[in-house]
């Protein structure tokens, strides 16, 4: 089933429990209510705000709902997973974001172009499974370039900035960059 399937669903759900969120999604979610991907994707990854025990204990029984219609959705599809990202995301970037799905009870906004290309362009770098989001995405060289200092400082390792260029260098290569 399609993010937007989904999430028209889970709204309608919400809304007959008297229940409603406003939030900011990042990951693959993002990426499918956006266009970028037709994938679908397995979860929804909530950047911001915690989740409320009410709407996630509501997301899980719908997740339920779902199973026994037939489709596949795991109980905690809805997630706060990265929600550290956003203490280290630059200054303003609530600022950037845009509206990705309206509902009537369930809002969903995620970051603008370059915050939502340097939290896949971190996961890319830490997980390494990220790559068809990143090409989807087609970072252009000049934001390549302006995103490599910001990623370089989000992990300790000695190693990670040469990862960091490594993985940017092989991305830009797949792109077409003429690396």
């Amino acid at each position: 089933m399609e993010p937007t399937d989904i999430l028209s669903q889970f709204d309608r759900f919400l809304a007959e429990r008297g229940l409603a969120l406003e939030a900011i999604v990042i990951g693959g979610a993002a990426l499918a209510l956006l266009g970028v991907i037709s994938r679908q994707t397995r979860d929804c990854d909530v950047l911001y705000p915690q989740l409320p025990d009410a709407i996630k204990e509501a997301a899980s029984e719908f997740a339920t709902q779902v199973r026994q219609q037939g489709d596949v959705l795991a109980d905690d599809w809805l997630n706060n997973g990265p929600s550290l990202l956003a203490d280290v995301l630059p200054e303003g970037w609530r600022d950037r974001i845009q509206i990705a799905f309206l509902g009537r009870v369930l809002q969903l906004s995620t970051l603008g172009r370059m915050d939502l290309l340097r939290s896949k362009l971190f996961a890319l770098c830490d997980r390494g499974t990220d790559l068809p989001d990143c090409v989807a995405l087609a970072p252009t060289p000049d934001e390549i370039a302006v995103i490599l200092p910001w990623l370089e400082q989000q992990d300790a390792n000695p190693d990670w900035p040469a990862h960091v260029g490594a993985t940017l260098h092989d991305l830009a290569g797949r792109l077409g960059h003429g690396v």
